[in-house]
């Protein structure tokens, strides 16, 4: 069986279309010249592969040689970025044009870690003196709970925050206040609750002291449905021990724009923290929803965070092509995608501290790009975005490793290991390093026949030990995980996701996909409640709704 996508690219199709460009015949045909040579002949021909294959920046370096490429691969492939001008719609991005065209937004992540001193603008307004204005409000506010002068009800210092979110309000603060532990506040906790199921408020509540505890409702809208059920039930839970609502103020903040639904939630709206419509949710961890990451490891923290976020920007921004981290690592994705077939994307951290973080990438990844239909609004017939799942690396190794090594499908794999733990015990990191390093070597070089048996010796069962290896890995090294460390690999992540957009001519920055199951969600809610027979859906959905009506009335 073939690990490779050997079907060329439809040549009756529109050659505007991105996939479809000649330079995409060129890779297709590179492809078949490529695609049965083995990486670990390509090591042995260029003895300089390392160097001419990887990139530092800063405390970051990128290893990606051990990819299925040469060094004609990687020209093709930047052709094909510049023919989709990955250049040009960067600086659009960056300079505020509204690139996301079904929601006439711009998009500006980019603007709110934007350390420099230049202006961004939005409809002829610089909107740098209000994300200035905002970070100072977020400082401001966190000095105090942190140092213990923003006292709740009955007069004691918060000891526990709980941030209230969904998607990109959650998977954000919770990814980098779990990456950045060892930068926290030993006196303050910081705990999430995301999930409509009652359990998860349940269970987070019930180590709680309300009058110790502080809720960050984070919903641009505030009318989220997760959310707010949870923020009102928290607030129903903090109000049957503080009695009165006005203490509500002194435990409930917002992050929000809707001033009016916030106060009538009872929060104060001096202290409602305002974010705009060009952030989109994945990417908001660098806008006000970051407030429990400021709360959490600081203001200067922060700021380090925003700033190894604004170094790589300036790395994307600038760069060529060829010598640019993300717009690589993006092309290697298309690579495999569309030319190898691989359908997924595996991300393995080598340090405790990123565990969630192939749960963050793969709502950044997937619902930017998960998409069928282009930013014309023409149905795409070509592969789009890969499916990206991925664990911390030594659990993985006793888990799904197995089928990346010797399995039938082709999964290129993201290594990412801090050199200097945060840990005092040594003897553990360096059996962490060598288990990266180990991994990366044998998914390329595998192990052959003959290898097998100088290896274990002539024995049943040989072929069931042999590793064809040739599979694709990069190996990203940081220094340590730092605040600055983790901006810049998030926001070489965020560039990448945007540059295979580009390419693959989608709008990354919507997310139509979630909104069917939402409506039909709301529709079905009420009908859960009521005493009839429910008959407004196909056979299957009547079927369950109905099951679960007999099965509420019985017990």
């Amino acid at each position: 069986m073939s690990l490779v996508q050997t079907t060329p690219p439809n040549t009756d199709a529109n050659v505007d279309a991105p996939m479809h460009r000649p330079i995409c015949q060129l890779l297709q045909r590179h492809f078949q010249t490529l695609r049965n040579q083995h990486m670990r002949d390509m090591f042995a021909d260029d003895p300089h592969r390392f160097e001419r294959f990887s990139l530092k920046l800063g405390d970051l370096l990128l290893d990606y040689s051990k990819n299925r490429i040469t060094s004609e691969t990687m020209q093709l492939l930047v052709k094909l970025a510049e023919e989709a001008d990955v250049a040009g719609w960067r600086d659009k991005m960056f300079n505020g044009v509204k690139i996301n065209n079904t929601e006439n937004r711009a998009v500006l992540h980019v603007a709110l870690r934007n350390r420099s001193e230049r202006p961004v603008w939005v409809d002829g307004v610089d909107v740098m003196p209000g994300i200035h204005a905002v970070i100072d409000k977020m400082a401001s506010f966190a000095e105090q709970v942190r140092e213990g002068s923003w006292l709740g009800y009955s007069g004691k210092r918060i000891t526990d925050v709980v941030n209230i979110g969904i998607g990109g309000s959650d998977l954000g603060p919770q990814m980098v206040c779990q990456a950045l532990k060892p930068y926290r506040h030993p006196a303050l906790k910081v705990h999430f609750i995301s999930n409509v199921d009652g359990t998860h408020a349940e269970e987070t509540l019930e180590t709680l002291d309300p009058e110790t505890t502080l809720f960050i409702v984070a919903s641009k809208t505030f009318t989220t449905q997760e959310t707010m059920t949870n923020a009102f039930s928290a607030r129903a839970w903090f109000l049957y021990h503080a009695q009165l609502e006005c203490h509500i103020a002194r435990h409930f903040v917002a992050v929000s724009t809707n001033a009016e639904a916030v106060v009538a939630f009872g929060i104060d709206s001096v202290h409602m923290f305002e974010f705009w419509d060009w952030v989109g949710g994945r990417y908001s961890l660098w806008s006000a929803i970051g407030l429990s990451i400021v709360i959490a490891i600081g203001h200067e923290n922060f700021l380090a965070l925003l700033q190894g976020a604004h170094d790589m920007d300036e790395h994307f921004q600038h760069a060529p092509l060829d010598q640019n981290m993300p717009v690589i690592m993006a092309l290697l994705g298309v690579w495999y995608n569309n030319f190898f077939g691989a359908e997924s994307q595996v991300i393995l951290p080598y340090d405790h501290y990123l565990r969630s973080l192939p749960m963050y990438l793969e709502q950044a990844d997937m619902e930017s790009n998960g998409k069928s239909v282009d930013r014309n609004g023409q149905v795409v017939d070509y592969a789009t975005g890969a499916i990206v799942w991925g664990a911390s690396g030594i659990n993985g190794q006793h888990a799904f490793y197995q089928l990346i090594h010797q399995g039938t499908k082709l999964i290129p794999a993201d290594f990412i290991v801090s050199m200097q733990s945060h840990s005092s015990l040594q003897s553990h990191q360096d059996i962490l390093v060598a288990n990266f390093l180990a991994q990366t070597e044998a998914l390329m070089r595998g192990r052959t026949l003959a290898e097998t048996e100088a290896s274990v010796g002539h024995q049943p069962y040989l072929a069931q030990k042999v590793f064809a290896g040739n599979h694709p890995s990069n190996a990203f090294l940081l220094k340590q995980l730092t605040p600055h460390a983790l901006g810049m690999l998030l926001a070489a992540y965020e560039h990448k996701i945007f540059v295979q957009g580009i390419i693959w001519n989608l709008n990354s920055f919507d997310q139509w996909g979630v909104e069917l199951g939402k409506q039909l969600a709301k529709q079905i809610l009420p009908e859960l409640k009521v005493d009839d027979v429910v008959a407004s859906h196909d056979a299957s959905t009547n079927g369950l709704i109905n099951y679960y009506h007999r099965w509420r009335k019985a017990s």
